[in-house]
């Protein structure tokens, strides 16, 4: 395991203390939990930001959009069928408000 040394303001130094007592950690647990967490979180953005720009330049094309509108609107309409069939089946009635 590599060393590393860091500056800390004298205030995060002292949350970083409290915080390890108050869990029963010490204060390098805590930093290196800190430190897999930011670069989790930011491999995870960095992704959804391709994501996004992929999404953004294949729906640019008409063709790919109106493609994945059907698709959507063929699953939302499949899966509402499925649903109301399997309350009716169940002998429950799909207009029925149950969640009041």
């Amino acid at each position: 395991m590599t060393a590393i040394s860091l500056r800390l303001p004298d205030n995060i130094e002292a949350n970083l203390k409290a915080e390890a007592l108050l869990v029963g950690k010490t204060p390098s647990e805590i930093a290196r939990l800190a430190i897999s967490e930011y670069l989790a979180r930011r491999e995870k953005e960095r992704f959804m930001t391709q994501m996004v720009a992929e999404i953004q330049t294949a729906y640019a094309n008409p063709a790919i959009a109106n493609d994945a509108k059907t698709l959507a609107d063929d699953l939302v309409d499949e899966g509402l069928n499925a649903v109301i069939a399997a309350e009716l089946e169940a002998g429950i009635d799909p207009d029925e408000k149950w969640w009041r």
